[in-house]
């Protein structure tokens, strides 16, 4: 099969941004664009100087125009292409997380090197969000093959739920929905097990695509440090740090949440699991609560806050936010006791997240020993030619 893409040619400040290893393409670097080119069209990246920089979707609407497949002139983008990139990112998986591939981010996205398209897995259950207008034109295809490549190594998929009740989409000039591919006959609940623990997940209208699968591997670094402690879950969601450090022999744990019905699916969570007796559930807001607690009373405080901000124009009010909260679990620690702290935010960038930690400490009058640095499960994969797939900051620090 031959390739014969329309050319759009690209500014050169665009260029220097696309050699640098970013895979989009913005609008205000378009020098030419062709208005009879259609919407959703592939398209090939071009210099002034007809140099070839890379093949992907046109999205006329968004501010991101072209969100890059391939950097490879000869490659054509086809069904063969889209399964082989299917394959490779499931094979990823296969290597290293193999004891959680029912309960997985099997597709994300740019570090998959498949813009637009996340997929999870929860057992029978793919969960997918697309927010490229070029992909949506294609995704029966791109679910078929989905299901092609798992079917070969024996996964058996009963149904796909497309989350496309994401904001993003509108960008894209697409529609914001959510509901079963084909109108599969499924339940959209279902229990996991991460870990040996049991998670009830609802597809529907759980956070993100049903649960958060990112913080899976820093859940165990909890577990595994929690024996005879007693620990503070904040924003605990439906409990997965709660779980996890009950789980791993905690004296006891109290998961606290402003959400009643986060913290009964939570309750639900624990009793699966049998666990209940051991964790305390409270509604209440985390910083109120913070302030009414008890110097001393918990030996590990998690701290695992929603993105305090999602643009980089909330930066200054979610970095006081961020210190605000990580100074009042410094305060309530005696010397010994364990910070979990971390931040969803991309925005909210490494160094200053470390610098508002370093404030933090200084201000409240202790020292931070540094235990572990971490980010987000790794089948949440960092391309390091884009910080866009890289947002989780997870640490831990013994109070000295």
């Amino acid at each position: 099969m031959t390739r014969n893409y329309p050319t759009i040619t690209i500014s050169q400040e665009g260029e220097k941004w696309l050699d640098k290893g970013q895979m989009w393409m913005y609008k205000n670097n378009i020098q030419t664009l062709d208005d009879k080119i259609e919407n959703g069209a592939l398209v090939d990246i071009i210099t002034p100087s007809k140099r070839y920089l890379g093949t992907g979707f046109l999205s006329k609407n968004s501010h991101i125009t072209v969100r890059i497949l391939s950097k490879n002139q000869k490659e054509v983008i086809d069904e063969h292409f889209f399964k082989e990139r299917i394959k490779f990112a499931y094979d990823f998986r296969k290597t290293l997380d193999k004891n959680n591939l029912t309960n997985c981010r099997l597709i994300f996205g740019e570090a998959d090197e498949l813009p637009g398209l996340t997929v999870d897995r929860y057992n029978d259950i793919l969960v997918t969000q697309i927010s490229s207008y070029g992909l949506e034109q294609i995704k029966d295809n791109i679910y078929r093959l989905l299901l092609e490549v798992l079917e070969e190594d024996g996964q058996q998929i009963s149904g796909i739920y497309e989350r496309n009740d994401i904001n993003v989409r509108s960008k894209e000039g697409l529609p914001m929905e959510k509901g079963f591919w084909k109108n599969a006959n499924c339940s959209t609940q279902t229990i996991i097990c991460e870990n040996g623990l049991y998670l009830n997940v609802d597809v529907e209208n759980g956070q993100k695509t049903g649960y958060f699968l990112d913080q899976k591997s820093n859940r165990m670094l909890l577990r595994n440090m929690a024996e005879n402690k007693t620990v503070l879950d904040c924003f605990s969601h439906t409990g997965g740090f709660a779980l996890n450090a009950a789980y791993g022999k905690a004296k006891h744990v109290v998961a606290v949440d402003v959400s009643q019905t986060a913290l009964d699916q939570g309750y639900e969570n624990a009793k699966l699991n049998h666990l209940e007796k051991r964790i305390s559930f409270v509604k209440a807001d985390v910083f109120d609560y913070l302030k009414e607690c008890e110097k001393g009373k918990f030996d590990i405080i998690v701290l695992d806050p929603p993105a305090f901000t999602k643009s980089r124009r909330t930066i200054d009010h979610a970095y006081n936010g961020y210190k605000n909260i990580n100074m009042m679990a410094m305060k309530l620690l005696n010397k010994g006791g364990y910070l979990i702290t971390c931040s969803c935010s991309r925005f909210m960038e490494t160094a200053n997240f470390e610098k508002m930690l370093r404030e933090a400490s200084h201000e409240t009058g202790v020292t931070l020993k540094q235990v572990s640095v971490t980010q987000q499960n790794h089948d949440h994969p960092i391309l390091w030619t884009m910080e866009e797939t890289s947002y989780l900051k997870f640490y831990i620090f013994q109070i000295i």
